[in-house]
């Protein structure tokens, strides 16, 4: 018999396992190259991680100033119920500027902020001024603005009232200044040249004007360690002013002369015949003067002076009635526009910084004195 032929069947010879290498290895397509994008970026993460710290603790001699909280002078300004005639369909809104220093990477997010300005630290605290000190200045100006906006307002009304001030207090001497080893912080003046001191303002009038090279002669009233007070007169001679530029560098007016002190006014002796309470809370500085002002005048009155506008407004206010300029009024223009204010009173001295923050978005009036200001209020038409 021939040879014998086995015969496979053919679904017997298709397999369907993976082909085998000699070694059986199984036969792997290769995997594809990472992609390096989430590595850059986490990279770049990081990098600006380490930026941030490190420039966090970096302290910069700048102050930012940005647009602070706005605020209801009714909220602020009560009298009692049985003198308040003025009902107000509007508002009064006094502004506010939120003062801060800061560090390097605020230092730069302020440059590109258009609402906030850097100011040298030097221009807010002088050397030597400590943050306590600055802030007690600016709770004692706020006393004197409150001060003064009730005796502006109440004389205006028709009340007699009796306001006499004691004299121009010194809270703090700046180093390096003319008036080191002269005066001292609580010294309070009571003469310039002979002539009397009874405010801060009267101080400031007498020695402005002066050069560098004169000298003055200055009488203060120094408490004693027993309570009582020594009188004394002391010659200073004025160096030039110096001030802060914007790059940092200490510049000097060699045609203006300085003594070297930051002042306020001294306990004032007032009888007021109508209690008026203004709660400050914890708001310092000046440049409320004007709006608490007019809010006494307004309660005190029948008729409504804001006719039902959103008005807003700063300035400070001193006893003869003159409306002062005031710091970061670019700031507080802007508060103003975000709250919606229809008008926003400014001291004449601060209206060019003003208009130019305004834009188109809110009117902006200059005013010297309050008698301007009541005179705008009473062209307004009601709303």
């Amino acid at each position: 018999m021939g040879e014998s032929t086995q015969v496979v069947p053919l679904d017997a010879a298709v397999s369907s396992e993976v082909p085998m290498l000699a070694d059986e290895t199984l036969l792997v397509p290769p995997r594809p190259p990472l992609a390096k994008w989430p590595f850059v970026v986490a990279g770049v993460l990081l990098a600006l991680g380490a930026l941030v710290a490190f420039t966090w603790n970096i302290n910069v001699p700048y102050f930012a100033l940005s647009p602070g909280p706005v605020n209801d002078a009714s909220d602020y300004v009560s009298v009692p119920e049985d003198v308040a005639v003025g009902g107000e369909d509007g508002d009064l809104f006094f502004l506010t500027v939120s003062l801060k220093e800061i560090n390097a990477m605020e230092y730069l997010a302020a440059l590109i902020d258009q609402q906030v300005d850097l100011s040298p630290r030097e221009n807010i605290r002088p050397a030597g001024v400590t943050s306590e000190q600055l802030r007690e200045q600016n709770i004692q100006a706020m006393d004197s603005s409150k001060t003064n906006a009730t005796y502006v307002a109440l004389t205006h009304l028709g009340y007699d009232v009796t306001f006499e001030g004691t004299g121009a207090l010194v809270s703090s001497v700046i180093e390096e200044s003319a008036a080191i080893g002269l005066l001292e912080e609580g010294d309070l003046i009571i003469q310039v040249n002979g002539e009397p001191v009874e405010f801060s303002a009267d101080a400031s009038e007498l020695i402005g004007g002066k050069t560098p090279g004169e000298t003055i002669d200055i009488t203060v009233l120094r408490p004693q360690d027993d309570g009582s007070t020594e009188e004394l007169t002391v010659a200073v001679t004025l160096k030039p002013f110096r001030f802060v530029d914007e790059d940092g560098n200490v510049e000097e007016q060699p045609d203006r002369g300085m003594v070297g002190i930051l002042l306020i006014d001294g306990p004032a002796d007032i009888k007021f015949p109508v209690d008026v309470l203004i709660d400050a809370q914890n708001i310092g500085g000046p440049s409320a003067g004007l709006m608490f002002t007019l809010e006494i005048i307004n309660q005190l009155t029948d008729d409504d002076i804001t006719k039902g506008h959103r008005i807003a407004g700063t300035g400070t206010i001193n006893a003869d009635g003159e409306v002062g300029a005031i710091g970061g009024v670019r700031q507080k223009v802007f508060a103003a526009i975000k709250i919606g204010a229809e008008y926003v009173l400014v001291p004449a001295g601060d209206f060019e910084d003003a208009h130019d923050a305004a834009g188109e978005d809110i009117e902006v009036v200059s005013v010297a004195t309050i008698d301007e200001a009541l005179a705008f209020l009473d062209s307004l038409p009601a709303a």
